[in-house]
């Protein structure tokens, strides 16, 4: 197995784990957030920056780099690895989320899912073994299989074929698997307990090299997100690798390492930090509102970052409002280093036996600014 998970500790009378995802390119330390880099870069950021932050893996997306430059060109070019000058570990979703998401008139069969480009048009038909050989084409450290991801809302019926479908999918994508690729498998079952329960004990009975909990970020209320979440991550295998794929705000992930996750992703702190919106010990800070246009301190006095160990508030709102490209970077850096040292802080907590006393902790911190009032006439 070219990816191994060992878990080194639990949190006293808790579910938190620490542990290490150990691969080909490097051992990402869990709790682990994982940055997207859709395109095979994470937005605003050079790999170097990357490494200076401490990321130790990245996701890319299979859908995205199939369409634009193609898997071929990247094999050609020596993997996704050198192609993007990325040292680290790479995990690429399977391209199924964003199938559903993004293209036009998807349709799901017993074969995969015929759908249209959203760039173009062009009909295409993803399988389970046409996506693990777009992986293996990139290269990536660990490969997801391709699963079928109802909206929230959908009919019971509808997420019970999805299961039934993602169980079929999982056995075929193992027995299409590349010589040492490792693969994660994905529960679904939406936000039912039964239909999350059948779908664990479906999937973790195939030996793949870790488990992710599916569909948690389609569209569920929070209260619902953390009930299945707490739920089925129990019913994941303790010695391997548990990971939810597309959460979240800071208050998720910390209420997920305490139900036991290892992994994470989410679109939050980079999308957010274009959009002028930043994370901090306080809660989120909008620097679009006025009130920075003259005001000197950092965006977090409790942060470590480049971005506020040399920039103040009202610079960054004059960046943002200018159009500069700098704003995105700098904003970028800091919300990254922020989840990052998030994941870092809660590990230390871990394996000292505080876990739970750092979550209320910090989560009492969190105290978000009101809603942005950046309407001063003439501003």
């Amino acid at each position: 197995m070219t990816v191994e998970f060992r878990l080194l500790a639990n949190d006293l009378g808790g579910r938190a784990r620490a542990g290490e995802l150990r691969t080909l390119h490097g051992v990402a330390q869990t709790p682990a957030f994982m940055p997207v880099g859709t395109q095979g870069t994470v937005k605003a950021m050079t790999p170097a920056e990357m490494q200076a932050l401490g990321v130790s893996i990245v996701l890319a997306n299979t859908y995205h780099l199939h369409l634009r430059p193609g898997e071929e060109v990247v094999r050609e070019l020596g993997g996704l690895h050198r192609f993007a000058a990325w040292p680290g570990a790479i995990l690429t979703d399977s391209g199924g989320f964003q199938v559903f998401s993004l293209a036009d008139l998807c349709a799901v069969t017993e074969e995969g899912v015929r759908f249209r480009s959203h760039l173009d048009g062009t009909p295409l038909l993803l399988t389970p073994e046409s996506s693990l050989a777009i992986q293996a084409a990139l290269g990536s450290d660990v490969a997801m299989v391709l699963d079928v991801c109802p909206a929230y809302g959908a009919e019971r019926a509808e997420v019970e074929r999805a299961v039934e479908i993602t169980a079929r999918w999982a056995e075929r994508s193992l027995q299409a698997a590349a010589p040492g690729q490792a693969i994660f498998g994905i529960v679904q079952g939406g936000v039912h307990e039964e239909l999350r329960r059948r779908s664990a004990a479906q999937i973790t009975a195939l030996p793949f090299a870790g488990y992710a909990l599916g569909g948690l970020s389609v569209g569920e209320p929070n209260a619902e997100v953390r009930r299945i979440a707490a739920f089925a991550a129990d019913l994941l295998p303790a010695d391997k690798a548990r990971y939810v794929m597309g959460m979240g705000t800071p208050e998720d992930l910390l209420d997920l390492v305490g139900m036991g996750i290892d992994m994470f992703d989410c679109v939050l702190p980079t999308r957010n930090a274009r959009n002028g919106t930043l994370f901090t010990s306080r809660g989120k800070l909008s620097i679009k509102r006025a009130e920075h246009a003259r005001d000197p301190r950092p965006i977090d006095s409790d942060c470590a970052c480049y971005t506020c160990r040399n920039f103040s508030r009202a610079y960054l709102r004059h960046l943002y409002r200018a159009g500069e490209i700098l704003a995105a970077r700098l904003h970028t850096g800091h919300n990254l280093h922020f989840y990052l040292d998030l994941m870092r802080r809660a590990r230390a907590a871990i394996l000292a036996g505080g876990f739970e006393a750092f979550r209320r902790e910090t989560l009492a911190g969190f105290e978000d600014e009101p809603a942005d009032g950046d309407t001063v006439a003439g501003d």
